[in-house]
């Protein structure tokens, strides 16, 4: 990396890469002595399904997250300290994404599941954010290339608009129905993945 950002975008891919591997650590191997009698290793492993279901929807999450980071910086000439706050306090909200996630899966079951899936949620609802304040603030003071296209730079604008509200709108949802909210949330991650999507965050 030639540019000034290069630090930065090296230090975050650091941090996506190890939020994404850590979510690898809460699947939980069955052990022959804690399988119930009659129970196959097959059925013992369906059991887990709050775990995949959570690991899957958090791993294409951060996923997407990495590509529209990246897809910020290649329009990003230089920065400023409070970019760099910014950038990081962005990134401490991808941190807690393994910790959310394991909460979910643990909680997914029971009475208090909804205030689990708010937490869920509610961290990519911070994130969203972050990329928005993140954007908005390089604009505002120029950090952007002299030769950023300003069809890509109005795009990432408008798109970046809706990411807060169908985050928003998962978190609400935790409240009135746990499966909803979760459902949604990988909707977004399946939406944001896809090329030149309106809306895409």
């Amino acid at each position: 990396m030639d540019k000034e950002t290069g630090r930065i975008e090296a230090f975050s891919d650091g941090v996506f890469a190890v939020a994404i591997t850590l979510l690898a650590l809460d699947l939980h191997v069955p052990r022959l002595n804690e399988l119930a009698p009659g129970v196959r290793l097959g059925g013992a492993l369906l059991g887990e399904w709050p775990a995949f279901l959570a690991y899957v929807t958090s791993f294409l999450t951060i996923l997407v997250m990495w590509v529209n980071h990246h897809r910020l910086f290649e329009l990003i000439r230089r920065s400023d300290h409070w970019f760099l706050i910014v950038n990081g306090l962005l990134l401490m909200g991808v941190t807690v994404i393994p910790f959310s996630t394991s909460l979910l899966a643990e909680y997914i079951g029971h009475r208090d599941a909804s205030v689990a899936a708010a937490v869920f949620s509610g961290g990519y609802l911070l994130i969203a954010l972050g990329y928005n304040l993140l954007w908005r603030y390089a604009l505002r003071v120029g950090l952007l290339k002299p030769d950023a296209p300003p069809r890509a730079v109005e795009t990432i604008t408008g798109q970046y608009r809706f990411g807060p509200l169908y985050y928003l709108t998962a978190f609400i949802l935790a409240f009135i129905s746990v499966p909803a909210s979760v459902g949604l949330a990988l909707g977004l991650a399946v939406f944001f993945a896809l090329p030149s999507v309106p809306g895409k965050k």
